[in-house]
């Protein structure tokens, strides 16, 4: 089975290039999602994260996703503590999905992760890289009208990653989107006509 990894800075427009893939019926594994599970209610590293960063992210006994991005995105420190636990989980899991998708007879999977690339090279595993390229003004713009944040918080949540533009060089593919949400679904659903014909 082929694997892709899709990538993109946050605000970029990279879930709805997945949405997309999904819509073709090209199998995507959401790191994000995985990630989310782990730390939802009975997740397997709840009782870590909760050892780590102690009651002042919890709301109602569980773990409030606000309350830690607050935290993990303005201290580096934490961020690094919170990611050496989720992120070999997450690595895991999305090994376990890929080899249950491989053994359904799928011949191709698309792994949405934000986490792509980080350290300047692509992962072994991945046969192919996609990147949503988007400029950082409209980045921000999306993430205040979108998600609520304040440009504060939108610049660190921006700041925390790995600027996208260090891993288009490292890209088979890179969609741009600069223009309407159309004008990126047609370029998503062009890519993922091409990646389901590479495996006829």
């Amino acid at each position: 089975m082929r694997i892709y990894g899709l990538t993109g800075g946050t605000g970029s427009g990279k879930t709805e290039v997945a949405e997309r893939f999904l819509a073709t019926g090209i199998p995507v594994v959401d790191a994000d999602r995985i990630g989310h599970a782990l730390i939802a209610p009975g997740g397997a590293a709840v009782d870590a994260v909760r050892n780590a960063f102690g009651d002042r992210i919890l709301s109602c006994g569980r773990i409030d996703r606000e309350k830690l991005g607050r935290i993990v995105f303005t201290d580096a420190d934490a961020r690094n503590r919170l990611n050496a636990i989720v992120h070999p989980a997450i690595r895991s899991e999305i090994h376990a999905r890929c080899a249950a998708l491989a053994d359904e007879g799928h011949g191709l999977a698309v792994v949405d992760a934000a986490l792509i690339a980080e350290d300047g090279q692509r992962e072994l595993c991945l046969d192919g890289l996609i990147v949503v390229a988007c400029a950082r003004d409209i980045r921000l713009r999306r993430l205040m009208v979108q998600r609520g944040l304040t440009e504060e918080e939108a610049n660190r949540r921006i700041d925390a990653q790995t600027p996208p533009e260090k891993k288009v060089p490292l890209a088979d593919y890179v969609i741009e989107n600069k223009g309407t949400l159309q004008e990126l679904h047609a370029r998503a659903d062009a890519l993922a006509k091409e990646l389901s014909k590479g495996g006829e």
